[in-house]
């Protein structure tokens, strides 16, 4: 043991589960039925103990990925959870608020291995405004966190948010430290898809001009429409093999020599900076990119 067990409350260790238990008195709630349903199906219909993998069967968002994914699947990486210390300062929350565009962050005390809660937007915006009306105390606006088990079944994890009311979970690994993060949003979009929200770009706009010399673009928009679009070459460089890349995620990718994470920045050999706004671990979503001086002019 590394001694990191102590750091998450074990009454709050969310335990696996191989059957998902009503939420409330003798009836189920609406995932507890739809689950249910779904094991019925399993009984009478499959094999037991032979998956079934949505993959194979030409469906990628299916209800089957409730009981066949875990939470290990879905949840992002600890080097990609956007977390603020419990020192932080009431200028540098809202900064970070405003920057990363979310509504609930982790706040943990020296390091993320020892979660203390999360705070959440509303709750802020309430007590101080934009402002900073009142004194800044962090500790009394966390909520409560849940930890979970990397193992556990993504549709047992929707059960208990439901039931909880918790929209955000820490993934805890066998030591006790944290592993990941996953949202209820994360859980939905395994049945449903990708769901977007008003602040997400259009997908009919590849790319939108936030100001001079600087746009928020689809990682996915075509490299060469946005060069012409901008009237900068940003393949020019001996660096850059252009016959390789069509988007501009891709020239991200191959100046990075990876996916980066999110809010990491890559420097173009000529200036440009590309900010990466949203990621997966398997590929790069959007893209704010900062041409340099002389491009902006």
């Amino acid at each position: 043991m590394n001694g990191k067990t102590a750091n998450v409350p074990a009454a709050t260790m969310a335990q696996p589960a191989t059957t998902a238990a009503p939420v409330t008195g003798s009836r189920p709630g609406f995932f507890g039925r739809l689950l249910g349903q779904r094991r019925g199906d399993t009984r009478s219909g499959t094999t037991a103990g032979t998956p079934q993998n949505p993959q194979q069967n030409g469906r990628r968002h299916s209800l089957l990925n409730l009981r066949n994914m875990r939470v290990e699947d879905v949840a992002i990486p600890k080097v990609e959870i956007v977390s603020v210390p419990m020192t932080i300062t009431q200028d540098d929350l809202v900064d970070v608020f405003r920057d990363t565009g979310m509504t609930r962050l982790p706040v943990y005390d020296e390091t993320l291995d020892s979660p203390k809660g999360l705070v959440h937007l509303k709750d802020f915006a309430l007590k101080h405004g934009w402002n900073g009306h009142g004194d800044f105390d962090l500790s009394q606006l966390l909520r409560p966190l849940l930890f979970v088990p990397p193992s556990m079944p993504i549709g047992v994890l929707l059960q208990k948010m439901q039931s909880e009311r918790r929209h955000m979970a820490l993934v805890i690994d066998e030591y006790g430290g944290v592993d990941g993060l996953v949202t209820i949003e994360d859980l939905i979009e395994q049945v449903i898809g990708e769901i977007e929200d008003e602040h997400d770009v259009d997908e009919d706009a590849l790319w939108t001009r936030e100001a001079s010399g600087s746009y928020l673009a689809l990682a996915k928009a075509p490299l060469e429409d946005f060069e012409e679009a901008t009237s900068v070459n940003l393949t020019e460089d001996d660096s850059v093999d252009e016959e390789e890349i069509d988007t501009l995620g891709g020239l991200v990718f191959m100046l990075a020599g990876r996916v980066p994470a999110r809010g990491e920045v890559v420097v173009h050999p000529d200036g440009h900076e590309f900010e990466v706004v949203d990621a997966d671990p398997r590929r790069i979503k959007r893209l704010r990119v900062r041409l340099g001086a002389h491009a902006a002019e």
